[in-house]
């Protein structure tokens, strides 16, 4: 008994998907992601859709469907378009500079911090105190931005560190007289 359930994902055109067993390959414009799914779910390419079904209703096949289905459009989206996380610099003398393709971060350290991307994995500097990860692969970016928002994590007091674009510090009250 198969399940469909989710939405099929439409493969736009100028992208190629192959199907290899329980490996889906997907090529795009912007490069090649590979992922090996569950072989409990069951990957169908016909007519520029592709597929995820699942073989029962239980509960670990309903999540490993709808992971299976994220993961597949994540990976269309990422050749088609891409990935990016904005983060931004807060603090009196905190920067953000690019060295060739390295990431060089002075936030308060005696020393600057120098980030080298990992392959596929883009930097860009807009200004000062913002940085954009960009790449194909949504954890891959998800990943390299946290752990540059990890070198200074913002604190609670003055809010000052390497925040996400839009994140909200939740500010606590400092000593009282």
């Amino acid at each position: 008994m198969s399940r469909i359930g989710k939405a099929p994902i439409p493969i736009p055109a100028g992208v190629d998907v192959q199907v290899d067993g329980n490996r889906v390959t997907v090529k795009g414009p912007k490069g090649e992601l590979s992922q090996n799914v569950s072989p409990d779910m069951a990957i169908a390419l016909q007519d520029g859709v592709l597929t995820v079904s699942r073989p029962s209703d239980a509960n670990t096949h309903r999540a490993l469907h709808g992971l299976t289905r994220t993961l597949l459009a994540n990976m269309v989206t990422g050749v088609t378009s891409g990935f990016e996380k904005r983060l931004d610099i807060v603090g009196v003398g905190y920067r953000a500079a690019l060295k060739g393709k390295d990431l060089e971060i002075q936030v308060g350290y005696s020393h600057p911090v120098v980030v080298t991307p990992p392959k596929d994995i883009e930097f860009e500097v807009p200004a000062a105190t913002q940085i954009v990860v960009k790449g194909i692969s949504k954890q891959q970016v998800g990943q390299v931005a946290a752990d540059i928002r990890a070198i200074r994590s913002p604190e609670p007091y003055k809010g000052k560190g390497i925040l996400y674009q839009g994140e909200v510090v939740r500010r606590k009250v400092g000593k009282r007289a």
